[in-house]
């Protein structure tokens, strides 16, 4: 089922939630918060439209933030370019630093040289319990082949002595 247009707006919480922050001590009434939702919407629709545009024109498939940049300053927004680069910095630092938090070998506190020591230890002695495991196994196999061998013997001998 395709979206309309209208599906297509910012949650209207989070514009309360921005004009509370914005204008703490100023009430704002119901149609006028609904015309902010609008036109936060109608230009986010616009500077992607534009990004899209110059994302297109330059045979990329994927709009970066460059090209929103570049729609900024095209849709006559200069102003707020400065500011987009710094929430955009600001992103890339909290998306970094998760990556790193997710690093699982740092979330040890064991240096790198350390497990990978430990790891080669353990690799060893999975190769010896192995050996052990084949080596019983071979014992076990001897076992059944000597075994298999003196039945055959008493049996020749038995049939041996029948014939007598």
């Amino acid at each position: 089922m395709a979206e309309s247009d209208e599906d297509l707006t910012i949650p209207r919480a989070a514009v309360n939630k921005m004009i509370k922050e914005i204008l703490p001590s100023v009430r704002v009434a119901s149609d006028a918060r609904e015309l902010i939702l609008n036109c936060c919407t109608e230009f986010i629709h616009h500077i992607a439209s534009e990004a899209n545009e110059i994302c297109n024109a330059q045979q990329k498939k994927t709009i970066s933030a460059d090209h929103i940049l570049r729609a900024l300053e095209s849709l006559g927004f200069k102003e707020y370019r400065h500011e987009a680069e710094t929430v955009l910095k600001d992103c890339k630092a909290v998306v970094a630093k998760r990556r790193k938090q997710s690093t699982r070998l740092e979330d040890l506190g064991i240096p790198e040289e350390e497990l990978l020591r430990q790891q080669q230890e353990l690799f060893a002695k999975a190769r010896e319990q192995q050996a052990e495991v084949e080596q019983q196994q071979w014992l076990e196999v001897q076992q059944a082949a000597q075994q298999q061998l003196m039945l055959q013997r008493i049996n020749s001998q038995a049939d041996e002595e029948e014939m007598y």
